[in-house]
């Protein structure tokens, strides 16, 4: 049965990481889920690419961040922070699509 990231992860957030990059950062409720999680590679370049309708080449690094139970997930922006055009420039409600995010766990 599938579990969604909401019922395991404390926070789901993202933000700017300059201003041609956004920074997605899960924050896991504890440890053994943490690890669980990174130990399976369940949250992939692919998986991230298609959640967000970006190309696999837009999803510039995945880190595994353990001193904080946390996953970071940097993209790069579709528009420059600020640009014309662009609809949040401080990056804070680009987390959207990973509150649909469910997996396996193993």
């Amino acid at each position: 049965m599938p579990t969604p990231l909401l019922k395991i992860a404390e926070v789901i957030r993202s933000k700017n990481s300059g201003p041609y990059e956004l920074t997605l950062d899960i924050i896991f409720r504890d440890w053994e889920i943490f690890r669980r999680v990174c130990a399976a590679r369940l949250i992939t370049p692919e998986r991230i690419a298609g959640l967000y309708r970006v190309p696999v080449a837009d999803v510039l690094a995945i880190i595994e961040f353990e001193p904080a139970k946390a996953i970071k997930i940097n993209l790069r922006r579709p528009i420059p922070s600020g640009s014309p055009g662009d609809t949040d420039v401080y990056g804070a409600q680009q987390h959207a699509p990973l509150l649909d995010l469910e997996f396996e766990l193993p």
